[in-house]
């Protein structure tokens, strides 16, 4: 590296979420620059690189990954091209922060077992990162909320374009992938542990193929249970519950938490049926998405550790797949952990 304090950031491809978000907050981050951003056409990698400020263009993905002044790669393409572009890119020397989910099943993310062990590689749940979460997860820890047993999430959003990504069944789209990934995550993340088995109810659109409407029920065991529901075709809508024998809390914005604003909880214990007596705690402003970039950058200079490494991925993406065999048989499916 020629600056030892900066992680030189390398973007596979101009995708919105990048664009939009991803990008702008890691350039926030103190420990990282974004020195390059590569697309399929050179042009499309230029205007890109103008609007945003990055220096580099490369007019293929190649081009990015051979080039010696990145040192971490930042991918965004679609579902099915994730394990693909992120091995190359660990091939080539990158460090890989890739987007959730980190690939279409546990088969495909357990090919992410090859890659060279000298170089990071991390699914993008910037969740994670969030004071919200943390807080949250101390607040369970503390024995505050007593024997938690329930964690109940939603999210849903509204979109029936056909051209758009997450309306191709065949490359990785539908609800379940694209953001129920995220209430499996918040239910290992605030349980501590991992599902035993799972229970789903799907309905999939006629058109594209795509699931727009799951129940789930995921069993953790000793009695401990997510809920999830999540929808491509519903009112946009996101809340995470966790709720145990002597109170909750509620997460208000969970998962698109707002960029450098400040985010509540409400900590509740019953007290009045309608929340009016709940306590909120409110958040100093956050970007969990320079959260992310910036835990990623110390951990790989040598000044920090993650706790989140290719098996965290597949045991994720092993929770999918359990959810798409309960689909298929109308029963329980065990979650395989191998």
């Amino acid at each position: 590296m020629s600056d030892t304090n900066k992680v030189r950031w390398g973007i596979i491809s101009t995708a919105n979420i990048g664009m939009a978000k991803v990008i702008p907050a890691m350039m926030k981050s103190p420990h990282s620059t974004v020195a390059a951003i590569a697309s399929r056409h050179l042009d499309t990698a230029r205007r890109a690189a103008d609007q945003l400020g990055i220096e580099k263009a490369h007019g293929s993905y190649e081009d990015l990954l051979a080039d010696p002044d990145i040192d971490a790669i930042y991918n965004p393409l679609p579902n099915h091209l994730h394990v693909e572009l992120t091995l190359a890119a660990n091939a080539a020397g990158k460090h890989v922060l890739c987007e959730k989910p980190i690939a279409i099943t546990a088969e495909e993310a357990k090919k992410l077992r090859q890659a060279r062990g000298d170089r990071l590689i991390m699914e993008a749940f910037m969740v994670r990162f969030h004071a919200q979460w943390h807080r949250a997860r101390e607040i369970v820890r503390s024995g505050e909320l007593g024997e938690i047993r329930a964690v109940r999430a939603v999210f849903s959003y509204h979109n029936v374009d056909p051209n758009n990504v997450r309306n191709k069944a065949d490359i990785g789209g539908g609800g379940i992938l694209d953001i129920g990934c995220y209430p499996v995550t918040a239910g290992r993340f605030f349980f501590e542990a991992e599902p035993q088995r799972v229970v789903s109810l799907v309905d999939r659109d006629p058109a594209f193929g795509t699931d727009r409407l799951a129940s789930v029920i995921a069993d953790f065991g000793g009695g401990r249970q997510l809920n999830l529901l999540v929808s491509t075709q519903m009112v946009p809508n996101q809340a995470i519950e966790l709720l145990g024998s002597k109170g909750r809390v509620e997460i208000v914005i969970p998962f698109n938490a707002p960029q450098d604003a400040a985010t509540a909880l409400l900590v509740d214990h019953g007290l009045a049926l309608d929340g009016s007596l709940a306590r909120r705690e409110i958040l100093p402003p956050s970007d969990q998405y320079t959260e992310m970039a910036e835990a990623f950058a110390l951990a790989v200079l040598g000044q920090g550790t993650l706790d989140y490494g290719v098996e965290d991925a597949i045991r994720s993406m092993q929770v999918l797949d359990a959810i798409f065999e309960s689909e298929r048989t109308g029963a329980w499916a065990q979650v395989q952990a191998d």
